[in-house]
């Protein structure tokens, strides 16, 4: 494995820039932020502000499971939120989604968010590179 790789999963959506799903630098695993887009690109049943944070999640959580991790290796998680209020929705629903999984995270309250999404939520996580003798 060299130092510096690329995650790339098709349970999650395709990069839509320039940058990729996640990197894996040595121990880290650095997750890309994850808008609600389903991965094989079609609508979401509706925009709720709970459905979006689901499937932002839900990609977060596909892009870690690809590259052999777990929530319990989550290490920090950023999530942008649209308006205040929704914070108690998003707790509900991180809570729900990550139930034994605590790292440290940041939920930013934001006016706006690309294409009028709701939640964009990005990660990073300790996954030690096991070194064979």
């Amino acid at each position: 494995m060299s130092e510096i790789e690329a995650i790339l999963t098709d349970t999650a959506p395709v990069p839509a820039g320039h940058y990729v799903q996640a990197v894996r630098a040595g121990d880290m695993l650095y997750i890309s932020g994850q808008l609600p887009i389903r991965a094989d690109r079609q609508p979401l049943p509706d925009t709720s502000f709970e459905t979006q944070a689901r499937q932002a999640v839900t990609n977060m959580l596909e892009i870690l499971k690809a590259a052999g991790g777990t929530p319990a290796q989550l290490a920090r998680v950023t999530a942008y939120i649209v308006g205040v209020a929704n914070w108690p929705e998003f707790n509900r629903i991180y809570a729900q989604m990550l139930p034994d999984a605590r790292p440290a995270r940041t939920v930013v309250p934001v006016p706006e968010l690309h294409y009028g999404f709701l939640v964009e939520i990005d990660a990073v996580a300790y996954m030690p590179v096991i070194k064979s003798a």
